[in-house]
């Protein structure tokens, strides 16, 4: 099966669908030809848009695309949203990073932004 994401004008993931592999060409191995043959594909179908592919094992852009997600057409990859405006992305991993680390003493946190710091919670 392929998976493609509908991006919207923001880059912004808005749907994922899968298509078959048999309605694409090279059995829908990741190429450029395979990513145009899906947008037509989507386009016969009338579900206009822009159309990435995207992998459900991570093979490539990075990570499988999530509704919200940001498409980087110059890291060509998928980046979850930032979850707080004072988090960070780091540029190896493309996820999001609290400015300051999590505590590592096995107690639970969530971030609070209006502090920004960690908060333990009594879960």
């Amino acid at each position: 099966m392929a998976h493609v994401a509908r991006i919207d004008e923001n880059g912004i993931v808005r749907e994922i669908h899968v298509l078959n592999n048999s309605d694409l060409p090279n059995n829908g191995e990741f190429s450029p030809e395979v990513e145009e043959a899906a947008n037509d594909f989507q386009h016969s179908l009338g579900l206009m848009g822009y159309w990435k592919l995207t992998s459900y094992n991570n093979n490539f852009r990075v990570r499988y695309a999530g509704i919200g997600f940001i498409y980087d057409e110059q890291r060509d990859a998928f980046i979850p949203p930032q979850p707080f405006d004072s988090w960070i992305l780091d540029e190896e991993t493309l996820l999001w990073e609290a400015p300051i680390p999590y505590p590592e003493d096995g107690k639970n946190y969530l971030w609070n932004e209006e502090n920004a710091s960690w908060v333990e919670t009594s879960n």
